[in-house]
């Protein structure tokens, strides 16, 4: 997958505005957001899902950059102080920290609207779907999805942990987005309906497993390892994986998630694709 990587960030780097375009800070802080590192999993899952139905990268590579852009902005806001107040991210500072906190909220802006021009101009296998894919985006990035997870993070902070709050939490805030990742490179791929299916019950549970281990994460390595401040959500008090279930607990879970998102790649025919090697990676990754 790795030249596939390449080809996103060679997509994002032409496309994103350039520095020297009016306003220059503000495209700076969008580039240096979106460009600076980062796995770019969410659209090497929008590639892998589309390959997965029988399209080519071609048909999915701005619809899955612009689930990208959705996913850096989400970063940009979550960082700054009124939210997470963090001053780290892959390994170098913040955009609020490199720009100031109101450049770093128009950026994050700039990004989210840019997202649905992508989405809704999309080169597809079938062009008369690109409203599924701006309907997709539009409701796993919203209120009752990634936006509303967040909300529901905020408000337990400090709270006694529990379960129920951690599966709406992880759900919304993570496995939503990357839900949308895979769905709408189905859609692109013009994938069919029982497809679709398969590749939503997919994301769900490999963005379960990915939340579980980016909670563990967090605990076990260190802030050079993962690119951000290391437990830092167990000095504020978040709802964790680790707080409710314990570290070998949250192993156990999010082992669990990613079985079941491997067997429903298995019941779809897509056992030796690329989104089994996607699930693979991220139980067993590192940062």
């Amino acid at each position: 997958m790795q030249k596939e990587k390449i080809l996103i960030e060679e997509f994002l780097d032409k496309e994103l505005p350039q520095e020297n375009l009016k306003p220059e800070v503000l495209h700076k802080a969008m580039r240096y957001a979106v460009l600076g590192g980062g796995k770019k999993l969410r659209s090497l899952l929008a590639v892998s899902a589309c390959k997965a139905v029988g399209g080519i990268v071609d048909n999915v590579l701005q619809a899955g950059c612009a689930v990208e852009l959705i996913h850096s902005y989400s970063l940009i806001h979550d960082d700054l102080p009124c939210m997470d107040d963090d001053d780290l991210r892959r390994g170098k500072p913040t955009c609020h920290k490199k720009f100031g906190e109101t450049i770093a909220l128009l950026a994050g802006d700039a990004l989210l609207t840019l997202a649905f021009e992508w989405a809704s101009k999309a080169k597809t296998s079938n062009p008369n779907r690109n409203s599924e894919i701006t309907l997709e985006l539009a409701k796993f990035a919203g209120h009752c999805g990634m936006v509303g997870g967040q909300v529901v993070d905020i408000e337990v902070t400090g709270a006694i942990p529990s379960a129920g709050n951690l599966r709406f939490i992880h759900q919304h805030k993570t496995a939503d987005l990357i839900t949308a990742a895979v769905v709408i490179g189905g859609i692109a791929g013009n994938a069919s309906e029982k497809q679709i299916e398969f590749l939503r019950t997919f994301g769900i549970n490999l963005g379960l497993a990915f939340q579980y281990i980016d909670d563990i994460l967090d605990c076990t390595e260190s802030s050079e390892m993962i690119g951000k401040t290391a437990g830092k959500d167990v000095a504020a008090g978040k709802t964790t994986a680790v707080s409710v279930f314990g570290i070998e607990g949250a192993k156990e879970i999010a082992e669990k998630h990613k079985t079941m998102a491997i067997n429903t790649l298995i019941d779809a025919g897509w056992e030796n694709s690329n989104l089994s090697e996607i699930s693979e990676f991220v139980i067993g990754r590192s940062f």
